[in-house]
């Protein structure tokens, strides 16, 4: 069992000792327990929709000259949790004794926690947002890691669209009327919801093409809706595309194809 010192006792100590000796003797160094490759996600950002359960790991590789010890602790958490202000989530495997690091050499072990996101039971729109990674992890001879925060990483509220253009077929030179809409998973209804005043593109796909060019840029309104006007010109397809936020990823909607005649 370790014991932690406050730092004013250790001060203290210290202080006494360079009083009683001449001379300080230089501590031994530490071998300490190293961390490396740390991946929440993969490397991409979490996201979550209104009602399917997401499952998401924590993988690192953890190396000491004595080896990795098996039973590593490791959560995932947001905002202060002493206030009330913030949530935690733990591994799916917390509590069932499953060994989180597994040793790949005499010095070296992979770690890995998976975590399941029920956005009904875990969630609220507050929770969209960056989040720590926290672990304890020790050598077989002591020395160890405790973080609170290893690694950031940000959750999101899925994000959808959909665009329609109309009317068609139309005839070359007429208005051609674009609408959609911006919404992203609301955690506290459980529903999807406008995105409101966000910039988003109105993408044209020539007949014949793989390339997207922007045509304008528009805002969505108070309830996330889209509309604007072009000229047709040529057959084709429109869409719109969204940039994403912090707290919402990009997305794309559906392409919609245009005869123009």
């Amino acid at each position: 069992m370790r014991i932690r010192v406050s730092a004013a006792v250790v001060t203290g100590a210290l202080a006494f000792s360079a009083l009683a000796v001449p001379a300080a003797q230089a501590a031994p160094a530490v071998d300490p327990v190293k961390l490396t490759n740390i991946k929440v996600n993969g490397g991409k950002d979490v996201v979550v929709g209104t009602t399917a359960k997401k499952t998401f790991t924590v993988t690192f590789t953890a190396s000491h000259s004595s080896g990795i010890y098996p039973d590593a602790n490791i959560v995932v958490e947001r905002g202060n949790l002493s206030t009330g202000s913030g949530n935690i989530l733990l591994p799916e495997e917390w509590g069932t004794g499953a060994d989180a690091c597994k040793s790949v050499s005499a010095t070296t072990s992979n770690c890995k926690a998976t975590f399941a996101v029920e956005p009904y039971y875990d969630l609220d729109n507050v929770d969209a947002a960056t989040w720590r990674t926290s672990v304890l992890v020790q050598s077989q001879d002591g020395p160890d890691v405790d973080s609170e925060n290893i690694k950031s990483w940000r959750l999101q509220r899925l994000s959808k669209l959909t665009t329609n253009a109309a009317p068609e077929p139309i005839k070359k030179g007429k208005t051609l009327t674009v609408t959609g809409a911006l919404t992203r998973a609301n955690w506290d209804t459980d529903k999807y919801a406008g995105y409101t005043s966000q910039s988003v593109k109105l993408q044209y796909q020539k007949r014949g093409s793989s390339a997207w060019s922007t045509v304008k840029t528009i805002k969505s309104d108070g309830r996330g809706n889209l509309k604007t006007t072009v000229k047709a010109t040529a057959d084709g397809s429109f869409r719109y595309s969204f940039a994403g936020t912090s707290t919402t990823p990009a997305v794309n909607s559906g392409a919609d194809y245009v005869d123009v005649r």
